[in-house]
């Protein structure tokens, strides 16, 4: 399926628990890796681009890319709401000597420790609690109180899957919370693979 040299590193955690600020620390950090840009069917919010944020496609796209199998992973995370990791994305990765990270959802990311077995690193980037999450989530100003309540029924269902992953990462403090997962990143980095 890919190259036994071929590592991903997954970073998944409840939306709001501070995956994508861990993400882009380690960005800095490591000059071998690269974010791996997902596919989504969600409007863009303000100041996101086609291509560097996400890749934007219509519900009709998407499912027409599902059907051609061109996604290592995706999932339906609200309704006709999609997210996905294209193959080709992954292979725009590795053709340049680099190495995915994968900022994704919880089931996307069991999904994909599945199909790359001994090649990839997941760190699971937990929100000190419940009541912090929804608090950082109100914050934001981008949810409506029926969608802050989508988003905290389903961080209560993924935060049970925590114990799947690799390594937990309590995001109570941000900064240790990003040298932890630095830490975790370097290792993995200069470990061989395994060949299962």
């Amino acid at each position: 399926m890919s190259d036994p040299a071929h590592k991903i590193i997954i970073i998944t955690a409840p939306s709001g628990s501070g995956k994508t600020s861990i993400t882009r620390y380690l960005m800095q950090k490591f000059r071998e890796l690269s974010f791996s840009v997902s596919a989504t069917t969600r409007q863009p919010r303000p100041k996101e681009q086609h291509g560097v944020d996400y890749y934007y496609l219509s519900t009709e796209e998407f499912k027409s890319q599902i059907e051609s199998q061109d996604f290592i992973e995706y999932e339906m995370v609200y309704e006709d709401v999609y997210y996905g990791t294209l193959k080709s994305e992954m292979n725009r990765i590795w053709n340049n000597d680099q190495i995915p990270v994968l900022d994704i959802d919880v089931k996307g990311a069991e999904n994909v420790m599945r199909l790359y077995p001994g090649k990839t690193l997941s760190l699971f980037i937990e929100p000190p609690s419940l009541e912090e999450l929804e608090q950082r989530l109100m914050k934001r100003g981008t949810e409506t109180p029926e969608s802050l309540k989508k988003r905290i029924s389903k961080a209560s269902m993924e935060m049970k899957e925590k114990e799947n992953f690799d390594t937990i990462i309590v995001n109570d403090d941000l900064q240790q919370a990003c040298e932890k997962a630095e830490y975790m990143v370097g290792l993995f980095l200069n470990k061989p693979n395994e060949n299962r």
